[in-house]
């Protein structure tokens, strides 16, 4: 065979007669297969807007449970027995922190508390309103049904009222009680000298002379002290009216105790 009959058996240059297919170009429109992964992501993570609306809130009133059950809640003080500290209506704020672990309530400190027995009635303070009754539980509306006093005494001191100028004493300590007694209120109008039991609380309202507190329960089985156990935490805040919002501080006559 001559050399023009083998270039003439090959066909043009740098082809073969055998090559009898060729390859198509693919289309630039064509989505690659990370593409059409992603695309198909995010149609299943895309929820009907009725759908995404109920999560968020399950989300929210989780987040609302775990808040109030180990941080903090709300409360609202429905009398004028820690006036004019707190008063009738006020909105306030109640945080558990400071009682983690060790931590239990100080001589001074504003609490929030269980009833103990019998110091309220059972429907005191709450709300009649089912939804407020059902934001309640999550923590998302003011809770009712307890009480709000200073601790004046904490396991092992005698509280003692009252000395010859009329104040009362805490382990022989006078206290200096005008930081925060209602104006025009005496220390107490009744006369009680007691010692408070380990794990025990004796408390009372600012308003001396509206204020059912430890003094009035002394004869309870009890004897007006209150169990740290039922203790829900510490006030802090006011947050409403805004014009009562203000921070609560442990008063300075306490730290003279020993």
């Amino acid at each position: 065979m001559t050399d023009q009959q083998r270039h003439e058996d090959r066909g043009p240059a740098g082809t073969s007669d055998t090559d009898d297919t060729e390859q198509e170009p693919r289309s630039s429109a064509s989505p690659s297969p990370t593409d059409r992964t992603r695309r198909h992501a995010q149609a299943r993570a895309s929820l009907p807007l009725w759908q995404e609306s109920l999560l968020l809130l399950a989300v929210a009133l989780v987040l609302a449970i775990v808040i109030k059950a180990l941080f903090m809640q709300a409360f609202y003080i429905p009398s004028g027995s820690m006036n004019d500290t707190l008063v009738l209506n006020d909105r306030i704020l109640v945080q558990k922190v400071s009682y983690w672990g060790d931590g239990e309530p100080q001589r001074g400190d504003i609490v929030v508390f269980a009833d103990p027995g019998g110091w309220l009635d059972a429907a005191a303070g709450e709300s009649s309103n089912p939804v407020a009754k059902a934001l309640e539980l999550f923590g998302l509306y003011p809770t009712g049904g307890h009480l709000v006093k200073r601790v004046i005494g904490v396991g092992g001191d005698r509280v003692k009222c009252c000395d010859k100028r009329g104040r009362i004493t805490v382990n022989g300590v006078p206290l200096n009680e005008g930081a925060y007694l209602a104006p025009g209120q005496q220390p107490s109008m009744i006369d009680f000298d007691v010692k408070v039991e380990e794990g025990y609380l004796w408390v009372q309202g600012d308003n001396r002379s509206n204020s059912a507190d430890s003094r009035v329960h002394l004869g309870d089985p009890g004897g007006g002290q209150v169990p740290v156990d039922d203790v829900v935490g510490k006030v802090f805040a006011v947050v409403w009216p805004l014009g009562h919002a203000k921070l609560l501080q442990r008063p300075a006559t306490f730290e003279s105790v020993d």
